[in-house]
């Protein structure tokens, strides 16, 4: 019997596409009556364009990125609405093997500490080292971790340390290369340098921002209008794939579906790393990190306006949008938990008791999206105490 829906998503390499992937592999698409198709790309742009103009109905996306289409940030304006979130950290920030010599010389500590390791990267800026970090994309998480994470460590983004875009393949092969000495990426890239000797594992983002939002499903907001029953389908053949995925029973199984050489092509112990949170840090230590990637538990597919608003928060302090009361709701509004909850109500799924990813920062900076002019005001002062 022909699937009652077709729908074409696109996704990049990296591990959290494992709901996509898990989805379709594990029959939980075709159980919702849908054929999905999965469409590797080479970088977050293509899955920008390609979303834009039609050749994807859904994709893996970076949630910075729903929000620049919402603001008129991106090439071709077409609203994108962030029905679900793919799930909750799977980032690191791994730095050059001799950064990480300079680092150690400087205090950094053995583990992954995100307060120590930036402490340690001041004291070696401040004495006159010109670096250069990657990121995947200018409206990332990875983006703006990073450069939150280095503000509170006492580092200037873009004065102290320069930050390029590349995409998160190319990563390990420019670090190792010596044209990075760093870079804030998703497994598997972190893993990947670790593995070819190039780098070693600084900090990551489950220790600079707990249980922090990461993907999100993009859904071409005109296609989701005119196809309500499929996306509400594709909500609920996800949230199966994620119940699957977060069973540390299934990690070597989906590790062994990802390393398909149509989905990462990578060996799939590499895989395993991030799934089971359990990092070869790249000094011949390897460190257990609790909730380094989270598929399902804690809300971990949730679309919290309250994410959306803290990216948007890091979109103004980064001088990427002005500020205004429009633009706040425009950002908020791309994320959709109506959809998300109404979708997913005959499987009997709760939307969270309150809204989610207020705290959890590692300096212990609070945000809460109720009161966001305040936090916008906080973070101004901080950057021009920063500058003199």
């Amino acid at each position: 019997m022909p699937a009652e829906f077709q729908i074409a998503a696109g996704f990049m390499p990296l591990l959290d596409s494992v709901l996509l992937v898990a989805a379709r592999e594990k029959g939980f698409a075709a159980a919702e009556s849908i054929e999905l198709r999965l469409v590797r790309e080479t970088s977050w742009a293509n899955i920008r364009d390609r979303l834009a103009v039609g050749q994807f109905a859904v994709a893996h996306m970076l949630a910075p990125m729903a929000l620049a289409a919402a603001l008129g940030l991106t090439p071709i304006r077409k609203p994108v609405i962030a029905p679900m979130a793919l799930g909750l950290g799977g980032n690191a920030v791994t730095v050059s093997t001799a950064l990480w010599e300079r680092l150690l010389a400087a205090g950094a500590p053995s583990g992954l500490g995100a307060a120590g390791t930036g402490a340690a990267l001041q004291r070696v800026v401040s004495a006159g080292a010109a670096l250069k970090f990657g990121v995947v994309h200018p409206y990332s998480a990875h983006n703006y971790e990073l450069r939150y994470w280095l503000s509170a460590c006492g580092v200037r983004p873009d004065a102290d340390i320069e930050i390029v875009v590349l995409p998160p393949p190319l990563l390990p092969d420019a670090l190792a290369s010596g044209a990075i000495d760093g870079y804030c990426v998703g497994e598997p890239w972190n893993s990947v340098a670790v593995a070819a000797g190039a780098g070693r594992i600084a900090t990551v983002k489950a220790a600079i921002w707990r249980s922090s939002p990461e993907k999100v499903l993009g859904v071409r907001q005109d296609w989701a209008e005119a196809h309500p029953e499929a996306l509400a389908a594709l909500l609920r053949a996800l949230y199966r794939s994620a119940l699957w995925c977060g069973e540390p029973a299934n990690a070597a199984e989906a590790a062994a579906m990802l390393g398909q050489p149509h989905y990462l092509d990578l060996p799939a112990a590499l895989l395993e790393h991030g799934l089971s949170g359990r990092l070869p840090l790249g000094d011949g230590t390897v460190q257990q990190v609790p909730d380094f990637f989270l598929p399902q538990a804690q809300a971990a597919t949730y679309p919290a306006s309250s994410h959306a608003l803290w990216f948007y928060s890091q979109m103004v302090r980064w001088n990427h949008v002005s500020h205004s009361e429009e633009r706040a709701r425009l950002a908020e509004s791309c994320y959709r938990p109506d959809l998300y909850s109404a979708a997913l109500a005959p499987l009997g799924v709760p939307a969270p008791a309150a809204s989610t990813g207020i705290d959890g920062f590692f300096d212990g900076r609070v945000f809460d999206a109720k009161r966001l002019e305040a936090y916008l005001a906080g973070q101004r002062r901080d950057d021009v105490d920063s500058r003199q």
